[in-house]
């Protein structure tokens, strides 16, 4: 089975899908179609000559996992190592092994097992042998890839490239497990990293633009102690959302520092999540690129209607994934005749230069790069710690109620989108912000974590602060209910600040972002703006909280203790000076004034 193309919009805006390759018939999509183009293979036609002829990329190994198997990162995918690996389970080399075994007189059974990596998929109900993750850019940067010159183009597939491979890397660093034992019991981090076979896409079914990677996981793994095992994909599952929001964030990031561009949210569907598009890049041409939209549309319409007739309500985030991902695969055309990259670039002009007109066509990046300016004269690409970790509790709580450290991982990474628009971001920024969150926000609730609040609330005992917030509106979306939360409740936060005259652009808090890249005969490299670490701002975070705990204590005891004689009032030795007004105090950072 192989990832669906076409139902990402749909699905507020999600930029990679995940599905799970059987052993058997499921790697010949990869071995006929995918590695050859984005069209079928004729009969008989060698896969390197159909690779030249259809003007895609050969198939690449990725990854640290390659070379436990003796190949190299960056080396051709061969169709025999696909079939072997992706197909049956075996090593990538089984025939010289095999060869070299039998010229030594083993055994056809020890032959047999030497090349068989973990349990032979002949002892497996329904093996899976490999997970497919498909990345792909969001709409705006398709157009600019498709249309802009070839220099932009090649920029933009380096950009596509590194935030690839970051998220690749961060799934093997902090998800990637590898699982034995009875009912997968036993399980510890992979020894090598994973095994990765990429393969690149150039358009849609229906023709269009889509520059894409299939990135297909092996499930073939070693253990701590060198044997083999297999992944525990459930794992992956669990975690694609925040995988998906840390792709978003590390393209956004490449394109902004290499073409000097700026990102702003669109409503896709109204009271839903927005989908972060380049700034200035004509929305037109989102319709153009987009022609199998309307038809999944039609149809996820009747997935819903359906859906909300059997089960009586509406269905959630992970729901209407899963209807959009029917919608699209009952929707999908065949691939059409393999053209170039360069006959489809040509096609792609005509067809945009007839929907929007040359001129708009011709200036795509030059328009880009005006919007960029006036986003980064409203928006200040400042990360507020605690009001991100406050945000993304109410957020995810009013999404999800009980939440994992996944769900906040997502969440603090879209904040981080949305708040810096293309800036880049400190190294590890996203983890410190569900750190707070955690500490200072969350209580657990078995094995999950829920939205606590009740530090913003010292006077009330109870717990009615925890979500008093968090269920307004009931008449409005989740998403603009969640959105409604967050707002309330940052805007606690600095009216707590400024009763303790600790004002919200206090040193502390702000984590300075590098500017845009310098034009030409420009020497600004980095905003002039105060900063500090994040460990300072964590001591400061838990200094406020402290302070708090230690005030309500304080109220408490002289609530309890008999009233005493005033005495005369005198004025106290030192004295602490509030800051002064502070041009744009009261702004959202990271938000339009």
């Amino acid at each position: 089975m192989a990832a669906f193309d076409g139902a990402w919009e749909v699905s507020a805006g999600r930029v990679i899908s995940i599905a799970k390759v059987a052993a058997g018939a499921g790697w010949r999509y990869y071995f006929r179609g995918v590695m050859a183009g984005d069209g079928p293979r004729p009969a008989g036609k060698a896969l390197r000559a159909a690779q030249e002829e259809a003007g895609v990329p050969p198939g690449r190994w990725t990854g640290r996992g390659p070379a436990a198997l003796g190949l190299a990162s960056g080396e051709t995918v061969t169709e025999r190592q696909a079939e072997l690996l992706l197909g049956e389970g075996r090593h990538p080399d089984a025939d010289r092994i095999e060869r070299e075994l039998q010229a030594a007189g083993a055994d056809p059974a020890a032959v047999r097992r030497a090349t068989v990596l973990a349990r032979p998929i002949e002892h497996i109900d329904s093996p899976v042998l490999a997970v497919d993750l498909v990345f792909r850019a969001p709409p705006t940067a398709h157009a600019l890839w498709a249309l802009a010159d070839d220099a932009t183009r090649r920029v933009l597939e380096e950009c596509h490239e590194i935030a690839r491979d970051g998220t690749l890397a961060r799934l093997e660093e902090s998800v990637a497990r590898v699982r034995w034992g009875s009912g997968g019991g036993h399980q510890a981090p992979v020894k090598d990293g994973l095994v990765v076979a990429v393969f690149r896409h150039h358009e849609s079914r229906s023709g269009r633009p889509l520059l894409h990677d299939h990135a297909v996981l092996s499930v073939k793994v070693r253990r701590p102690d060198g044997t083999w095992g297999n992944l525990a994909t459930a794992d992956l599952f669990e975690n694609v959302v925040a995988a998906d929001a840390l792709y978003t964030l590390l393209f956004m990031e490449e394109v902004s520092a290499r073409l000097g561009v700026a990102w702003e949210p669109r409503e896709v569907t109204p009271g839903k999540r927005p989908v972060m598009e380049i700034a200035g890049v004509p929305h037109e041409l989102i319709g153009w690129q987009s022609t199998r939209r309307q038809q999944i549309e039609h149809a996820y319409e009747d997935q819903l209607q359906q859906y909300r007739s059997d089960h009586g309500h509406e269905p959630g985030e992970r729901a209407r994934y899963k209807l959009a991902l029917i919608a699209a695969d009952r929707t999908r055309p065949p691939k059409g005749i393999p053209r170039t990259l360069p006959e489809l670039r040509e096609r792609w002009r005509r067809s945009a230069v007839h929907a929007v007109g040359a001129d708009v066509v011709d200036r795509l990046l030059e328009t880009a790069r005006a919007a960029a300016t006036a986003v980064w004269a409203r928006v200040r690409p400042v990360v507020d710690l605690a009001l991100a970790a406050v945000e993304t509790v109410a957020v995810v709580y009013v999404m999800r109620g009980a939440f994992q450290h996944r769900h906040l991982l997502a969440e603090a990474r879209r904040h981080l989108t949305y708040v810096l628009r293309g800036r880049r971001h400190e190294p590890g920024l996203d983890e410190a912000i569900v750190r707070a969150a955690v500490d200072g926000c969350t209580r657990p609730v078995g094995r999950a974590l829920t939205a606590d609040f009740r530090y913003l609330y010292p006077r009330e005992s109870d717990g009615r602060a925890v979500v008093r917030p968090l269920t307004r509106h009931r008449t409005a979306s989740r998403y603009e209910r969640a959105r409604l939360a967050g707002d309330a409740l940052t805007t606690r936060v600095r009216a707590s600040r400024r009763s303790r005259r600790l004002a919200s652009r206090s040193l502390p808090h702000a984590v300075a972002i590098p500017a845009a890249p310098p034009r030409e005969g420009s020497h600004h490299g980095r905003e002039k703006q105060q900063t500090t670490d994040l460990a300072a701002a964590e001591d400061t975070r838990r200094f406020i909280l402290t302070a708090a705990r230690l005030r309500g204590g304080v109220k408490e005891r002289a609530a309890s203790d008999p009233p005493a004689r005033p005495a005369a009032p005198t004025k106290p030795p030192h004295t602490q000076q509030s800051p002064g007004p502070v041009p744009g105090r009261g702004s959202t950072p990271g938000r339009t004034v």
